[in-house]
């Protein structure tokens, strides 16, 4: 290792937004939207890089990165607001196209000198969109009348000078706008949002045609940039790599292991609060399939003697964490010349972190993996999924042999199963946890319909119940199952199982694990409720 305290450089020290000039990209200017992420997104499927930036971006720096288009997200503030956003106003005379959504398109108009108001009516919801140009370019192949979704209280009075009408609602006539000699649009709706019928073609049409965008953002190209660059920067050194099991590690591991093979070292500790074969799924992928050079810490019994009797969830998380680095920390000064950690660090951690000077300027949240482990451990970082988006990382694993079910597996916390047993931690109660999720997990695949959740798993709780089993008298505990389908994670809406599938699962639990006589199923959406339990 490297000194202590060296400073964390992530991967950006070898691949910079410089070295994408060259990349035909979109940049977002992010107006506070809840969906400014899923703009670009969008934009991404149609394999064009998408960036979300500052909403007050300066002119030069829009130049330096050389973006083929711009677009302007939603926000919540109104433009005529005395602490209103504002974009550069040099943007519009960039002379490369821009579409407004929403809050951009008013503040398209807006800065063009046209009034916005607080709308007679506000929509919030589905609305019935009528093309008024339905030859226009920004409504190729989308019907004359098709379902939008709306979400404001404001909207554009009159229009601006040189722009026209393309759609209108029922009660907002300017639902979409062109300016007659520039290529800059505005849409009242949202069309990054699934409830927008032909949301996707309408970006389509902006990106592919408006902006003349080829499509060059794949993952197999990707995969190369990034396997060339890790290899220049690395050199002959030694990486570390801390697996989880989760996907985004596991890409990083394999993504590390086609760049630099043997110079890679990934360590995975078993805290023993992980699903059923986990730890041998780790083992055969990255042993068998990688050939990586594979330590595995077995602190199953630290991790519970020291959260034994511990019932607050935040106390668990705060224990968890750790003792994890201190078990990682000793691992890892065991293992010779490593100067690099690499983890999996995504796109949106970077977003919401406010850890990109370009990016948004509010800060949503921290994360803990965004500037690594403590700087003590002393390794330069290597985040290369940083770019990325969790769909895209998905098809990179694929793309580098990762199994499809290690790809497609379901989302699982940090803490592990400390989250999902509530009250104090055993390990008898671990066991019938873990036994009582794999049920739940393997009823959905044999139904076909892991894919169609996108989290389901068990939770075991402190409460006790009378039943009866035989002709005894039972008093045992209780166990949830969840089950949620989501976009993006930060909302999500429980998952309506069939009776016949939750059957199945409740008959088996109750069944072959003792300790269990009762099931119930979790039907609260977030928000309110948290997709975990604690």
């Amino acid at each position: 290792m490297t000194e202590s305290g060296t400073h964390l450089a992530s991967i950006n020290k070898y691949r910079s937004w410089s070295d994408l000039e060259h990349e035909e990209k979109i940049l977002v200017l992010d107006f506070g939207s809840q969906t400014a992420q899923l703009i670009a997104r969008r934009v991404r499927e149609q394999d064009v890089l998408c960036m979300l930036v500052r909403h007050d971006l300066s002119v030069e720096r829009i130049k330096e990165l050389n973006p083929i288009g711009l677009i302007l997200s939603g926000g919540p503030e109104s433009v005529y607001g005395e602490t209103a956003p504002k974009p550069d106003p040099e943007i519009f005379d960039l002379g490369i196209p821009i579409l407004g959504i929403c809050y951009g398109m008013q503040t398209i108009c807006h800065a063009s000198g046209e009034s916005v108001k607080a709308g007679d009516v506000r929509e919030f919801g589905r609305a019935d969109c009528q093309s008024i140009d339905p030859n226009a370019d920004l409504f190729k192949e989308i019907p004359e009348e098709s379902v939008v979704w709306m979400s404001h209280g404001d909207q554009v009075e009159n229009l601006p000078e040189g722009f026209v009408s393309l759609a209108k609602t029922s009660t907002c006539p300017h639902a979409a706008v062109r300016h007659e000699s520039k290529s800059i649009y505005g849409l009242q709706f949202h069309p990054e949002v699934t409830h927008t019928k032909f949301g996707s073609q309408l970006l389509k049409n902006f990106v592919r045609t408006i902006c003349g965008a080829k499509g060059t953002w794949q993952i197999a190209s990707l995969i190369e940039r990034e396997v060339e660059a890790i290899r220049e920067y690395v050199g002959n050194r030694r990486v570390i790599c801390g697996l989880s099991g989760g996907v985004d590690s596991s890409v990083v591991a394999a993504l590390l292991y086609k760049s630099i093979g043997p110079q890679l070292s990934c360590i995975f500790v078993d805290n023993g609060l992980l699903r059923k074969g986990e730890v041998e799924q780790v083992r055969n992928e990255f042993t068998n399939h990688f050939k990586t050079d594979l330590h595995v810490v077995d602190a199953r019994d630290r991790f519970l003697d020291e959260l034994a009797g511990v019932t607050d969830p935040q106390q668990k998380r705060k224990i968890i964490g750790r003792v994890f680095i201190e078990c990682f920390r000793t691992e890892a000064e065991s293992i010779e010349d490593a100067h690099f950690l690499a983890q999996g660090t995504l796109y949106p951690d970077v977003i919401e972190s406010g850890a990109n000077a370009d990016g948004p300027a509010h800060t949503i949240k921290s994360h803990h993996n965004v500037g690594g482990l403590p700087a003590e451990l002393g390794f330069e970082l290597i985040e290369p999924l940083r770019d990325l988006f969790k769909d895209e990382v998905r098809a990179m694993g694929l793309e580098l042999g990762l199994p499809p079910e290690l790809i497609w597996r379901h989302p699982f916390p940090g803490p592990g199963l400390a989250v999902r047993c509530l009250g104090a931690i055993s390990e008898d109660r671990l066991v019938t946890l873990r036994d009582a999720d794999a049920i739940v997990i393997e009823e959905l695949h044999n139904a076909g319909l892991y894919r169609e959740v996108q989290q389901a798993f068990a939770v075991l709780l402190p409460v006790q119940s009378v039943g009866v089993m035989g002709d005894a008298r039972t008093y045992e505990d209780t166990l949830a199952i969840r089950a949620v389908e989501t976009d993006d994670f930060m909302t999500a809406d429980w998952y309506p199982l069939p009776y016949e599938v939750l059957q199945k699962m409740s008959t088996r639990i109750i069944n072959s694990i003792r300790g269990i006589n009762r099931v119930v199923y979790d039907i609260s959406s977030k928000p309110p409720s948290t997709i975990e339990w604690e």
